[in-house]
């Protein structure tokens, strides 16, 4: 029996594990929707297809799919990548799924946030969300664990830990007026510390430059492990993307974790400006209350978003000059996990990328 829980993961001694932690393994959905993906998101189908390759060279894969494309998805997915039937408004897991929180007792539990499509009526991306609502529920059914529903609204994408008590965010999402309008940031910090189990909160200021999440912490700041991160950085100091990089790394430099460690910043230099092709922008539907796709604009392009997991990390390539650097410093900064670079542009025109279609299922932990 799958229950849904009254009480908070911090009362009940559960804790999220850092991304880094071993996994079960990996979730991922399916894209579809022709008002966010070009040319009925075959293009991005053949993304999320290598993605899921590459994931599996280090941990299983399952990839929810809605009930039409259940038999185009088999197909064009590895023979090793289950796939199931799950419905759903979009395919970003990281955003809807669920979030696993875990004890010391090999029990895993899930966590069930509220999802309003990053903004509801008020900027949010799509409407209805109604069954991106309901995946993380799904989810916990598949894989036969115990549910809390949180009582705020918030997204995968929009939270990173190092499994040591800390937790990192930024304002721009966080205390975004169409997210949680009538909470503090206090009684948002209350939530966060009973659902995720953390002790302190790194707040930075804002995320990537025209990240249509609302500025995702996951797109410009992630913990490779206790006590270090990798920051999105530029030194083009007329790009946008600075000043919000250079504040991230005044606030991360003025800082301790949980622990009282100085953290190590590790900065990656973002690939050049990514904006949207006309030919990109012809190919996707014009649907009322769905956010449009434009030829040029600005994407939120960001080697941080990558996926870590185990034995590999998975990490998105632009056909930029700056791939390579950027692979050779996350080979240096993972030296025990195989750098995969898998071409993005197709993830990146629908929102988000890697790290965004990804979710880890961590593995049970025994204490002792």
């Amino acid at each position: 029996m799958v229950r849904k829980l009254e009480t908070t993961p911090r009362a009940d001694g559960f804790r999220m594990p850092a991304e880094f932690e071993p996994h079960t393994g990996t979730w991922m959905l399916w894209p579809e929707r022709p008002d966010n993906w070009r040319l009925g998101a075959k293009p991005a189908q053949h993304a999320f297809a290598a993605v899921a390759a590459a994931i599996s060279e280090g941990e299983p894969v399952t990839v929810g799919v809605s009930p039409r494309q259940f038999a185009n998805a088999r197909a064009m997915l590895a023979p090793q990548v289950r796939v199931v039937e799950i419905s759903n408004d979009d395919s970003w897991m990281r955003d809807c799924g669920p979030t696993f929180v875990v004890n010391g007792k090999g029990e895993v539990r899930a966590v069930d946030w509220i999802f309003n499509a990053w903004g509801g009526l008020d900027g949010g991306l799509y409407f209805p969300w109604d069954q991106d609502d309901l995946v993380a529920a799904k989810v916990a059914e598949i894989e036969r664990v115990d549910r809390y529903r949180a009582p705020i609204v918030l997204e995968g994408g929009s939270i990173h830990v190092d499994g040591e008590g800390t937790l990192m965010v930024t304002e721009e999402c966080l205390l975004n007026k169409n997210r949680n309008p009538d909470l503090t940031r206090e009684q948002i910090e209350e939530v966060l510390a009973n659902y995720l189990n953390i002790e302190k909160i790194i707040w930075l200021g804002r995320g990537v430059y025209e990240d249509e999440t609302n500025g995702h912490v996951d797109n410009i700041c992630c913990f490779i492990r206790p006590g270090v991160v990798a920051l999105t950085w530029t030194d083009d100091k007329s790009d946008p993307q600075y000043e919000i990089s250079k504040d991230a790394f005044d606030r991360l430099s003025a800082t301790t974790d949980a622990k009282g460690r100085k953290l190590e910043i590790h900065r990656v230099h973002q690939p050049d400006p990514i904006l949207i092709t006309a030919e990109e922008s012809g190919g996707v539907d014009v649907v009322e209350g769905t956010l449009p796709r434009e030829e040029g604009m600005r994407l939120a392009a960001s080697y941080i978003n990558f996926y870590i997991a185990n034995g590999v990390i998975v990490m998105p390539s632009f056909n930029d000059p700056h791939d390579e650097p950027a692979q050779k410093q996350l080979a240096a900064l993972f030296p025990d996990r195989k750098v995969i670079a898998v071409p993005a542009r197709e993830i990146l025109l629908g929102g988000g990328n890697i790290h965004c279609i990804t979710q880890q299922q961590p593995a049970p932990q025994k204490a002792g």
